[in-house]
């Protein structure tokens, strides 16, 4: 069996090569028709685009994508192909939260914002939007919950509109998967309209697809001041992003909400489960991330324990200072490891 593997996958390696009999690794954007002609699986993140162009004539039987999200694969093409495909819905949900948990200390921290007397509106609520629901309850926000797709299933009770959410948040943060039509169609959710229908000058945060906001319509909204700031992990055209609105937002980082180690971690296994599970291949391995590099924190406050754990400043000064980057800063991402990898002092554990 021939596998076609991104190369910027973590802790694969040891694993696949005992699987499979030839293993090729190549950048995401670098996959090619002539590439992949021979090959039984690929193994992708979002860079890869699956689709006719790439496997029309080719062997391929089966793709993994090491992501929650998979539009960046043609479904359709796929099942009239008959190549079956995989991702990991819920793999990073923790280091998502973990980006959220951060930058909101940071806005009480820096911008003043009494998160116990605040509104968040967490638009779309799967995997991770559940996740930073619990994070905003422990910092003592109000939460509103916006899932259309869940309402419709589960009814209205514990739901609310995007209207509602526009006129009583404080903060907004986008979870959503990236539709570019029908019922729950996400492309541009946020648009000029939408912003017009801001009654409480948020904080827009955006950790799902760069799409789900219309890039002019939020510079619009910062600078007219319908929007009070932004927390940008995700962009329009990466890794072509537009410079005024990195330099425009609080805080702006390069795709890497999702790219905790253990996020990583998770989102590898489930990929090569999925590959074992359609070819049938019996595999036994463990993967686990490396430990972080000072596991010990000592702190005087709870807001600095988790700062020490993850500072999205790092990241944003990283990508203002050479946006053109964008994909290095992606590609080798320093170890990032979630809050069960450290030991806390003994007065900071009988805080948490």
């Amino acid at each position: 069996m021939k596998v076609i593997v991104d190369n910027k996958i973590p802790f694969i390696r040891e694993v696949i090569e005992k699987i499979a009999d030839e293993v090729v690794y190549v950048p995401g954007k670098d996959f090619t028709p002539y590439l992949v002609k021979d090959a039984d699986a690929l193994i992708i993140r979002t860079r890869t685009r699956c689709n006719r162009e790439l496997l029309g004539g080719s062997k391929v039987k089966f793709i993994a994508t090491a992501t929650i999200g998979f539009d960046h694969i043609d479904t359709e093409y796929c099942r009239k192909a008959g190549i079956a495909w995989s991702n990991a819905p819920g793999c990073n949900s923790a280091s998502v939260a973990q980006y959220l948990h951060s930058s909101l200390i940071l806005l009480r921290k820096l911008k003043g914002i009494d998160l116990s007397k605040a509104t968040i509106g967490i638009i779309g609520v799967g995997n991770v939007g559940s996740k930073v629901a619990k994070v905003a309850q422990e910092l003592g926000m109000r939460v509103l919950l916006n899932d259309l797709p869940r309402e419709d299933k589960e009814g209205k009770r514990g739901f609310a509109s995007l209207q509602s959410l526009a006129e009583e948040c404080d903060v907004l943060t986008f979870h959503v998967p990236l539709h570019r039509g029908g019922k729950y169609k996400t492309y541009h959710l946020a648009d000029a309209a939408f912003f017009r229908s801001l009654k409480r000058r948020p904080v827009i945060i955006n950790t799902s697809r760069g799409e789900v906001i219309e890039t002019g319509a939020l510079l619009d909204a910062l600078e007219n001041g319908q929007v009070s700031d932004a927390v940008i992990d995700v962009w329009e055209n990466e890794p072509d992003i537009n410079l005024t609105l990195l330099n425009k937002v609080f805080l702006g980082t390069p795709h890497i909400a999702g790219y905790s180690a253990d996020g990583k971690a998770n989102a590898t296994r489930m990929s090569l489960d999925a590959l074992c599970r359609h070819f049938n291949i019996q595999a036994d391995y463990r993967i686990v991330p490396p430990p972080p590099a000072q596991p010990q924190i000592m702190a005087t406050s709870l807001s600095e324990v988790y700062l020490q754990m993850y500072d999205p400043r790092r990241d944003s000064d990283a990508l203002k200072t050479r946006p053109e980057l964008f994909e290095k800063l992606r590609g080798d991402y320093p170890l990032r490891r979630e809050k069960e990898a450290y030991t806390i002092s003994n007065t900071m554990q009988r805080i948490l």
